[in-house]
């Protein structure tokens, strides 16, 4: 099975670079699914019944999300009707949404997808190490194919989770940082890693925001406006090849694919 992850997509230029280049993606590697985070479609932050739906059009099949899941109203619908949106599942109990599911599309085996979120220098949520080991552990009795979406800012954490399931999930990818990194590797186990998959959206930028705003909330510390930016647009991510059987990952290699 082949699985392509996108990392964060970043206002309209990452949704435009979806629309464009997934399609053909999918056709070039064989993809069978395509897992995507959304959680910075809507103007660089949030997302929004409409981003979404422009997302899944361009031919992604699950949207994973993170720290800034909040930040636009609308998203209360999506979580409360949208399945195939998920949220990081250590949010407390109780919390609009879900954090992992089991998908079933035609001809494939079944593939569960799990989000979460890391705690260091980010929100205090509930331990994603606890949560997540204990979900693995019943995704697994429906489904030997397990991929995480973990959103964190420490490598440290990333590598922590990973390390720790390695041989249990099929592949964790973190997300979050904007920055792709270049230490994709397949754990003893068998479980495909990527620290960071990066962002789709316009690189020529600061983590996809226009340059100048940024550089003066440095220099000055006071409120700017920061703006999507518009250039050099590329699709990055992560294309894992898992062994339908055993779940164990047989390849991983980074995606940087322009917007011509």
């Amino acid at each position: 099975m082949n699985i392509l992850f996108i990392g964060d997509i970043v206002g309209e230029p990452g949704r435009r670079a979806v629309k464009e280049l997934v399609p053909k993606l999918r056709r070039e590697h064989q993809i069978d699914i395509v897992i995507a985070n959304g959680e910075n479609s809507a103007g660089g932050s949030g997302i929004t019944p409409n981003t979404a739906n422009e997302i899944f059009d361009g031919q992604v099949d699950v949207i994973t999300t993170g720290d800034h899941l909040f930040d636009q109203k609308e998203v209360m619908q999506l979580l409360q009707n949208e399945p195939r949106l998920l949220r990081p599942m250590n949010y407390p109990s109780g919390t609009v949404g879900r954090g992992s599911a089991i998908f079933h599309f035609e001809k494939l085996p079944p593939i569960g997808v799990l989000n979460l979120q890391g705690r260091s220098f980010m929100a205090a949520l509930e331990n994603p190490f606890a949560v997540g080991k204990a979900e693995v552990e019943r995704m697994r009795q429906s489904a030997s194919i397990i991929f995480i979406d973990m959103h964190a800012e420490a490598t440290s954490e990333k590598i922590a989770m990973a390390r720790m399931l390695d041989g249990q999930v099929s592949a964790v990818v973190g997300t979050h940082t904007h920055v792709q990194t270049a230490d994709e590797q397949i754990f003893p186990g068998g479980t495909a890693y990527l620290t960071d998959a990066g962002f789709t959206g316009p690189h020529e930028s600061i983590l996809g925001r226009e340059i100048q705003p940024i550089i003066q909330r440095f220099v000055t510390n006071l409120p700017q406006r920061f703006g999507v930016a518009t250039e050099r647009v590329l699709l990055q991510g992560a294309l894992i090849d898992v062994d339908s059987n055993s779940g164990r990952a047989v390849s991983i290699r980074r995606i940087s694919e322009p917007v011509k």
